[in-house]
């Protein structure tokens, strides 16, 4: 599946309703053997069920930037501090608004790069130089 936006947060990404450079943007490191994605669904944070959730940042120095073509959104690189848990083999990106029920998934990723056996040391999420999230005209 590689990296995909789920419908739901791209939908409030759109509309305005996410605002991914003033709201609070957190990613979570999931552990699959407890959560199945399902991009035209799930909404919120609280479709993942708290054990598939290892460990949790909040991206800094955001931008989205957009130009004729194409968005971008970006952030830091992000560290997850001290982790401890499960495996994980994704990654969520989504607005937290403290509350598990209304924090909108935005983003998945899954494949070879995020696949981390927490040892309780932190955990630096290298994000793609050409951006974290994109939006395309074609």
């Amino acid at each position: 599946m590689a990296t995909s936006w789920y419908r739901n947060g791209l939908k409030n990404v759109l509309s305005g309703v996410v605002d991914m450079t003033n709201d609070t943007i957190n990613a979570v490191l999931i552990d699959v053997a407890d959560y199945t994605v399902d991009l035209d669904t799930d909404e919120f944070l609280s479709s993942i069920a708290g054990a598939a959730r290892v460990s949790t940042a909040t991206l800094a120095s955001k931008t989205f930037t957009v130009t004729s073509t194409y968005g971008v959104f970006d952030a830091a690189d992000t560290t997850f501090t001290a982790v401890t848990g499960d495996p994980t083999e994704a990654l969520v990106v989504y607005q937290s608004t403290g509350v598990d029920g209304t924090s909108c998934l935005l983003g998945y990723f899954d494949g070879a790069s995020v696949q981390v056996t927490p040892n309780g040391n932190n955990i630096v999420c290298q994000w793609n130089a050409s951006g974290i999230l994109r939006l395309s005209r074609s």
